[in-house]
């Protein structure tokens, strides 16, 4: 990507509207300093004290940090918190943020708010240890009110929007806010708004939605299809992508872990290396980054190369934060997307 593209590209972002559907959580880190550690005269176990609590959006709201830290002009958010304090704590992250519009945050007191809690050990000098997760999550259906009031939301924000990204972060079916009404609201929106860039990525994978833009691994994409070869080399991922591709009549990618992305928009097909590790890494939000990245690059006219380019970078970024869920700036793009072309060109 040359550095006159880069700015084209990255030029439009203050001016694009970025709609994020689906499930926000909050990630509340505790950082425990083993310095200070006790037993409980009480019980006889060992106390972990917490010197300091951190929390941030976490699901869908990783997405919105990302969207946020490219400088998209206004973002908003249709999703559902609980009117809990971890719900509290999620609406005022999200809030600090520069563009985002909470007024399709739906508070709902008859759900609890999608919550990861991570005691993390900190020491001076060494990378920061997760511990076992503590996670609070919905087990039952949706309520019909609540996906009603997301669907409105949804068909509300697309009107106005120049992209939208779907995001599925619960494992357990129609526990969350992509459910199947929502699902059938967003196929209408196809026909509604054929210009407008539409991104699903679900943990639970993609058979069941619509037809729109994929995100998605290469397991996902073998067990889509239904064809385990689908994932057996790079060339089987191209061929496969191309194949849904061209069903679906939608841009697909392929994340590849330490091989990259491939990316396929009918027959036309690019696959993009993964930069080089730089040192320590944490995964977590990388696949997130991608595609707030994609979505935005696409919305903003690049092209299926240019987007995939930056999402790489962008994941780059990302996975060499450690002990957060990390973002990457048009700076941090700047340097590593221009700095790939001019190395493979």
């Amino acid at each position: 990507m040359t550095p006159e593209r880069f700015k084209a590209v990255a030029s439009r972002y203050a001016g694009l509207r970025i709609a994020v559907v689906g499930d926000f959580c909050l990630d509340r880190y505790l950082e425990i300093d083993p310095a200070k550690a006790e037993t409980s005269i009480e019980t006889g176990l060992p106390v972990h004290n917490v010197v300091r609590v951190r929390a941030q959006p976490g699901g869908a709201g990783t997405v919105v940090n990302n969207l946020a830290a490219l400088g998209v002009g206004r973002i908003e958010v249709v999703g559902v918190r609980g009117d809990d304090g971890e719900g509290y704590e999620l609406q005022r992250a999200l809030e600090a943020m520069p563009g985002v519009s909470v007024q399709h945050l739906v508070i709902a007191p008859e759900r609890r708010t999608f919550t990861y809690c991570k005691p993390l050990i900190v020491e001076p000098e060494r990378e920061p240890v997760e511990l076992n997760r503590l996670d609070s999550k919905n087990w039952t259906p949706t309520p019909k009110s609540i996906e009603t009031r997301l669907i409105e939301a949804l068909r509300t924000v697309a009107g106005l929007s120049d992209a939208v990204i779907a995001l599925e972060q619960v494992d357990k079916a129609e526990t969350g806010a992509i459910t199947r009404g929502l699902l059938e609201a967003m196929d209408t929106l196809n026909d509604e708004h054929p210009r407008l860039t539409i991104l699903g990525d679900s943990r639970r994978g993609l058979a069941d939605w619509p037809s729109v833009g994929f995100k998605m691994n290469e397991a996902e994409l073998a067990a889509l299809l239904g064809r385990p070869d689908a994932a057996e080399s790079l060339e089987s991922v191209k061929q496969a992508a191309v194949e849904l591709s061209i069903r679906t009549s939608e841009p697909v990618f392929v994340t590849l872990a330490e091989r990259g992305i491939v990316a396929a928009r009918g027959p036309e097909v690019v696959h993009v290396p993964a930069l080089p590790v730089r040192g320590p890494i944490d995964v977590v939000g990388a696949g997130d980054s991608v595609t707030a990245n994609l979505a935005a690059a696409l919305a903003a006219e690049a092209t299926l190369r240019e987007a995939v380019e930056l999402a790489i970078a962008a994941s780059s970024v990302v996975v060499h934060q450690l002990g957060t869920t990390g973002t990457a700036t048009i700076d941090d793009l700047a340097r590593l997307a221009v700095d790939q072309n001019e190395t493979t060109a």
